[in-house]
């Protein structure tokens, strides 16, 4: 069957393709699969080679160790399973090299330079999230701005470093944006004495190589921390050790996308609710894996395996109850008018979920919207909108009736000293590189702007310096105290009413989008089915198998101005 890859590509070839279409019977060949599947998809619409018939899976090359080297100590060892070898394949000398054993180590050591090496780009903007990142990206882009996504630490934009390749363009770029009062944009500049390099230790040899290819004889191979947590893992599929944006390692599990959701589904989920609960966990989990594969185009992979993307701790946690979901669902993703639905989820709503506009920039998913989480009629917001202060907070005093009512984060009340919000906030505005930093204390935090499903929008913190305004996620980063942005602020005076901090009193957990897994496991509990379940959380939408009529990901229209 001929391929249905599809995409326009934009911005020099660049960053992203605005629109992609996959199809289940056509992915890359192996020799291509090193790359995003966006990004290569886009370098195909260009006429490149190589497209493979795929008839039973799709496969998905996620980071499951993104930063490799970042400490002198890191090291990993690879195992085979019993009885079975490790073959591990490199370049030297320009030829391909392959060795075999039952078990190896990659580690690092810091290199010299023969003189400090620099490092420069221009960051547009950061951000908690890839979903804001992104919409900040298609804005530089209306302005005529190549740019990329990146994950050094937080969500950054770069301008693209390819086009802004010396200091005096990146100098001008700047000093362009600052002259139009476009204040998030800075040049992160390093000098690097040193940098890593990733060796293999096997057989009693050492290999020094930057990119290194590890698959077995049956499909598995077990990766062990040997610093830090010690952590364990197995993994189906195989396994590239390759540069990163960032001049670490990252180490890729090519794995076949079934297979990668008997490693997310438990660990998102749980393994203890019933049979729909977890076939909607199947299904959200299937759906998000293949409408994000874009996100670490930077990189040459797809996904992450931590919050970020997914938890994903390959095979060593399978459960029979959770392997039955995941074979009940196989194929089945949720779609709205054909396209793959943004499938975000959430451990606790608080009673109500999230717009997404509410939490992240972009075009409005019509799916993701305000949606009382309860099968009671316990709240009318028609007739109660919550961006009233006074009905949010009666809408917080309320316990009962919900569907996560009794859950340990529905409901929450925190403390935060002034010593505390200093700190938070100071981290914050460092990280930003924002003047404001050097401010001494937080003399007033107050809600500014509040949605009508209730969600903080804006925060405005007056310290001795100015006013710093803190928008949506960013205030989860900025401030270490609220679980989620459901929430108000009460402020906690000592003597002579002198201001001692505030008490942040609210519900949920993360981002509030979307499904509530709380939520589902009362339904569970209720009886509903998952096509029901997902229908709640997500209304307008279908369940279809993955098929050439779905497109995975359009992409979204050019918009405003700004960074």
């Amino acid at each position: 069957m001929e391929s249905s890859l599809e995409c326009g590509c934009q911005m020099q070839r660049a960053y992203q393709c605005q629109s992609l279409r996959l199809s289940v019977s056509s992915v890359l060949s192996p020799q291509w699969l090193s790359g995003a599947s966006l990004a290569i998809a886009c370098l195909l619409s260009l006429g490149a080679p190589g497209v493979a018939a795929v008839r039973k899976d799709i496969d998905l090359q996620i980071g499951i160790e993104q930063r490799f080297g970042s400490k002198a100590t890191d090291a990993l060892s690879l195992e085979a399973t019993a009885g079975d070898r490790l073959t591990f394949r490199f370049e030297t000398q320009g030829k391909t090299q392959t060795v075999s054993a039952p078990n190896a180590t990659l580690d690092v050591m810091q290199q010299p330079l023969p003189e400090p090496m620099l490092q420069e780009r221009v960051v547009l903007s950061t951000h908690r999230s890839f979903e804001s990142a992104e919409d900040s990206a298609n804005r530089w882009i209306a302005q005529g701005i190549p740019v990329e996504v990146a994950q050094p630490q937080r969500w950054q934009v770069w301008a693209k470093r390819e086009t802004y390749n010396n200091p005096l363009v990146r100098r001008l770029l700047l000093q362009s944006l600052q002259a139009q009062g476009m204040q998030t944009a800075y040049i992160d500049t390093q000098l690097l004495p040193k940098q890593p390099r990733a060796s293999l230790v096997v057989n009693g040899y050492r290999y020094t190589r930057d990119r290194i290819e590890i698959a077995s004889g049956q499909g598995l191979i077990r990766v062990i921390q040997k610093s830090g947590d010690k952590t364990r893992h197995l993994y189906a599929g195989s396994l590239r050790l390759q540069l990163n944006t960032y001049g670490t390692y990252t180490l890729v599990n090519q794995v076949p996308l079934e297979a990668y959701l008997r490693g997310v589904v438990p660990y998102e989920i749980g393994t203890w609710a019933v049979q729909p609960v977890l076939q909607v966990q199947a299904i959200l989990a299937r759906t998000y894996a293949l409408r994000n594969l874009r996100r670490f185009a930077i990189d040459g992979y797809q996904l992450c395996a931590d919050t970020q993307c997914q938890v994903y701790n390959g095979l060593s946690g399978v459960h029979p109850a959770t392997d039955q979901a995941i074979a009940a669902t196989r194929g089945k993703v949720l779609t709205y008018n054909n396209e793959l639905v943004d499938a975000v989820y959430s451990s606790s709503t608080g009673g109500i979920t999230a717009p997404f506009n509410d939490v992240w920039s972009g075009a409005e998913r019509p799916y993701l919207r305000a949606i009382v989480d309860s099968v009671n009629n316990v709240w009318d917001l028609s007739r109660q909108n919550l961006a009233d202060e006074a009905n949010f907070r009666r809408f917080i005093s309320q316990t009962k009736g919900f569907n996560e009512a009794g859950g340990e984060m529905f409901r929450w009340r925190i403390n935060s000293p002034i010593a505390t919000l200093n700190q938070d906030l100071r981290r914050y505005l460092i990280a930003n590189k924002s003047p404001l930093a050097s401010f001494k204390t937080v003399q007033r935090l107050a809600v500014t702007r509040r949605s009508s499903a209730g969600r903080v929008l804006q925060v405005t913190a007056t310290t001795d310096r100015g006013d710093v305004v803190i928008e949506k996620d960013n205030i989860l980063v900025a401030l270490y105290a609220p679980n989620s942005t459901l929430f108000y602020l009460e402020p906690l005076y000592g003597a002579n009413r002198t201001l001692q901090g505030y008490t942040f009193i609210g519900g949920g957990l993360g981002h509030g989008v979307g499904l509530s897994q709380t939520g589902t496991y009362h339904l569970g509990k209720l009886g509903w089915s998952s096509d029901r379940i997902l229908s709640f959380y997500y209304p307008g939408t279908r369940l279809q198998t993955i098929s050439d009529a779905i497109t995975f990901w359009r992409g979204e229209p050019k918009q405003g101005n700004g960074g």
